[in-house]
Order: structure tokens, then C-alpha cells, then sequence
């Protein structure tokens, strides 16, 4: 069943009905987006008042397309949605993307209208994505596809991402952007009729080219087939939730919003618990989360290993890890008698390791080439305070000199202080280690 996306996400043509020749319209933007992404494919402009869009030919049905049509992207009126799609089957197109509104999501008549959309797909053997979304995209390099109108067109990664909601989705890409996450593929599902949460977690459980999946969910429309398939991918792949309506306000939005119907929040904790899913508090959590896991393979344990240059930090992350069941482990005694040879008397050599301010770039090279090498630790936090005359960016690239060589234990920065900031977390960055600005956000990650 799950091969049956594959013209969603790997279309060779792709139909933009409702495609137009105004900037700032959705159906300009998409067209717009395939071309300047460079999608790999064929582009067709559906548009009965245009010659050419974009300087393709433009056609005015997707009967008169000449060319056989993988994907079709539907925005029109909601009124017209329903004869549109129904020509699509008509022509063959194996795949149709409704971003049009006007459905469930409206109740009354726009309830009764997406059950006879969702008729008309599986009478045709299509599938559908929609109605009420933002589109779909895959930037793999092979297929370049970027069928949303979301401005914002992320690198490439190994992180596929799914939205419930079309407006926070293009935020989503966007702090994709900003925080350096890759995004493999990328889907809008709106009321999700048809292709859901789990028909996607099947997809990409097989895709060869994800290794994490993130979801922004608003409501679970069959947690009992969700159980069994998360609790499979989860073993494979780590999945990321955050799900609103933990609420009653938010469940009433959620449910005005796509006609989702929001469980309690408890409920919902014990749900994702079970299935190894891992819950995010918000949208920035869940890019924390996703900073750690795209580059990192997990820890084989829990213990944890800190070093630092000043007492708060350590006692923070420390503080944290253990609410999060981690162990902060003293470290083993030829360890620290290793540590001890080098730092000051005043330093502490146990777990924390506290370095002291007078700590350099070098001290921290060694520091964690020694604690990643004791048998107890599994992990390691590094965290930062900029004291006088001590750069982020020497400190950053101390800290990738130590971990080369060494990726078996994962490694997480907390560099804290303005200056220098940006260039010391994208040091880290390159060197595939996640940067987090405080020190409650890294912990609760390994």
C-alpha cells in the first residue's frame, strides 16, 4: 500500500491546476517554486484564461494535457475541487494534492464535500493528499521537487517532516532553514482523508534516504493501527511528536482548524510513551531534538559525562539529565587521575568536571578526549561560558577536534554568551555537532 505514494513523492510530471500568472497568488507561488528548486520532472500549468505561466505552455484542462501526469496540484475554488479531481482520474493522474479549503474543516456542506472528494479518489485509484494543505516536497537531489508555497526551500537532509497545519508548516521550513536542519521530504496533510500519519510512517519506515521523522500533529485519526507501526519504525528510526489540543481551548481549535478531534493530554502521553515516540514540548524543542538526532547515533547507555569551565552550567545539565533519567556517573579513578594531572587544584575531576574560568580551547580538547575514553560514559556535554580572552569559535573547534575519531559516544555543546555565538554554532554545526544557546535545552536529547 505504502508504494503507492511514490507518485507524491517521486513524480516525473507534475499538473498545476489552477496555476497562475499573478505574484502572490498560491497558484503562481507553487508553479513558481517548482521551477526555481529546480524540479527534475515536467511542469504543466492547468489554466483555461492563460497561454503560458512561467513560460510553459499552459493548458485549459488537465484532459488537453498531452503528456501522461504523475501529481496533480489542485488549487482552485473549493466549488470546482470535485469535477477538477474527477478529470484528473479521468486523465490517469495516479496522485492529486488538494490545497484548496472549504472542507471538513468548515463542517455543514464541507463535510458532505470532502466525503465525496475522498469517493472519487478511491473510485479512480488515486491518492490523495488534502484538501486544506500546503502541498508537498522531496529535495533529493534526483527529484529537486518543492510543490508547496511555502517561500522557503530547506537543505537537504535526512529528516522527514509531517504538518497537520499549512500555515505553522511554513514556519516549520523556515526554522528548518535557520537552524541548519536538512529536510528530506516534507508533507502538508491537512484533513488527511486519505494519506495519513501512518501511511507515512510506513513510507518512510523503507525510504532509504530518512533516518528521522518529525510530526506536528492535531489529532490521531486511528491510534490503534498508529501503535504497532510507530512502535516498529521507532526501532529504526527516531520519531519526534508535538501534538496540540492539550487543552480543552486547543482541542476546540483543533477541531475548528481540520476537523481533528483532540484526546486527552494524558492519554496522549501514555500513547506516544509506548510506542517509543518522543514527545516535544513545542516547535523549538522539536528542532532541538531534531539537531541531536540527524547527525548523532544514540548512546548504548544512559551515562553521561559533563565538562565545563563554570559551576552553574554544570549543576543545571546535571540537574536535568537526572530528570530525565540519565546518569550523571562519577567518572572511573584512572579517569580522574588523569583530569587531575592537568587542571588546577581547584578544578573538579568528578562528573561534573568543572575546568574552572581559566579553562582554553585546549582544555577542552583534552577534557573530553579523556572522559570520552572511560568505559562508564556513554555521552558527553560539553558547556561553555565565555570568559575574558576565550573566543566561542576556539572553543567550538576544540570541541570538534576532540570528537574526531570518537562518534561512537555522541557529544552535545551548550555554548552560552552573545558574542561569537553564531560562529562557534556553525563550527559545531559543520562539524555534525549540535549547539544549544542554555543548558536545559541539550540535555534531554541523548
Amino acid at each position: 500500500m505504502t508504494l503507492s505514494l511514490d507518485p507524491l513523492f517521486q513524480p516525473e510530471s507534475v499538473a498545476v491546476i489552477g496555476a497562475s500568472r499573478n505574484p502572490g497568488t498560491i497558484g503562481y507561488q507553487i508553479v513558481d517554486n517548482l521551477v526555481r528548486h529546480g524540479f527534475q520532472g515536467v511542469v504543466y500549468p492547468v489554466n483555461p484564461n492563460a497561454r503560458s505561466i512561467h513560460s510553459f505552455p499552459a493548458f485549459p484542462s488537465i484532459a488537453q494535457v498531452p503528456g501522461d501526469v504523475d501529481m496533480a496540484i489542485v488549487v482552485v475554488p473549493k466549488e470546482f475541487v470535485l469535477k477538477v479531481v474527477d478529470e484528473c482520474g479521468e486523465k490517469g493522474v495516479k496522485a492529486v494534492v488538494v490545497i484548496s479549503a472549504g472542507f471538513r474543516e468548515v463542517g455543514g456542506e464541507g463535510l458532505g464535500r470532502e466525503e465525496v472528494l475522498l469517493e472519487i479518489v478511491q473510485r479512480h485509484g488515486m491518492r490523495l493528499v488534502g484538501p486544506n494543505c500546503m502541498g508537498i516536497m522531496n529535495t533529493a537531489e534526483e527529484v529537486s521537487m518543492n510543490a508547496t508555497f511555502a517561500p522557503t526551500m530547506p537543505p537537504n537532509g535526512a529528516t522527514s517532516f509531517l504538518s497537520q497545519s499549512g500555515a505553522l508548516g511554513v514556519t516549520i521550513l523556515d526554522y528548518a532553514s535557520e537552524y541548519g536542519i536538512g529536510i528530506r521530504q516534507f508533507v502538508s496533510i491537512g484533513n488527511k482523508p486519505d494519506v495519513s500519519g501512518n501511511d507515512l510512517l510506513e513510507y518512510w519506515e523503507h525510504e532509504p534516504g530518512t533516518r528521522l521523522i518529525l510530526m506536528y500533529l492535531e489529532s490521531f485519526g486511528n491510534p490503534k493501527n498508529f501503535i504497532p507501526i510507530a512502535r516498529r519504525v521507532s526501532r529504526k528510526k527516531p520519531i519526534a511528536v508535538v501534538k496540540s489540543g492539550r487543552t480543552k481551548a486547543g482541542a476546540r481549535a483543533a477541531s475548528s482548524h481540520t476537523g481533528a478531534l483532540a484526546g486527552t493530554d494524558l492519554a496522549m502521553d501514555d500513547l506516544l510513551a509506548q510506542c517509543g515516540v518522543l514527545r516535544a514540548e513545542s516547535i523549538e524543542e522539536l528542532f532541538d531534538m531534531a539537531m541531536a538526532f540527524e547527525d548523532l547515533q544514540s548512546p548504548k547507555g544512559n551515562r553521561v559525562a559533563i565538562v565545563t569551565n563554570a559551576g552553574g552550567p554544570g549543576i543545571i545539565i546535571a540537574d536535568a539529565c537526572e530528570s530525565a533519567g540519565l546518569e550523571v556517573v562519577e567518572l572511573g579513578s584512572d579517569t580522574q587521575a588523569r583530569l587531575r594531572g592537568i587542571f588546577p587544584a581547584e578544578a573538579s575531576v568528578r562528573n561534573p568536571v568543572d575546568m574552572i574560568a581559566s579553562a582554553t580551547g585546549e582544555s577542552y580538547e583534552i577534557a573530553l578526549r579523556i572522559v570520552l575514553d572511560d568505559p562508564c560514559i556513554d555521552a558527553a556535554i560539553a558547556a561553555f561560558v565565555p570568559p575574558l580572552g576565550v573566543k566561542q569559535a576556539d572553543i567550538a573547534a576544540s570541541i570538534a577536534s576532540a570528537v574526531e575519531g570518537k562518534r561512537e559516544k555522541p557529544v552535545l555543546a551548550v555554548l552560552m554568551g552573545r558574542e561569537g555565538l553564531p560562529q562557534g554554532i556553525a563550527e559545531l554545526d559543520d562539524a555534525g555537532i549540535p549547539a544549544y544557546r542554555f543548558p536545559e535545552l541539550s540535555l534531554i536529547h541523548i
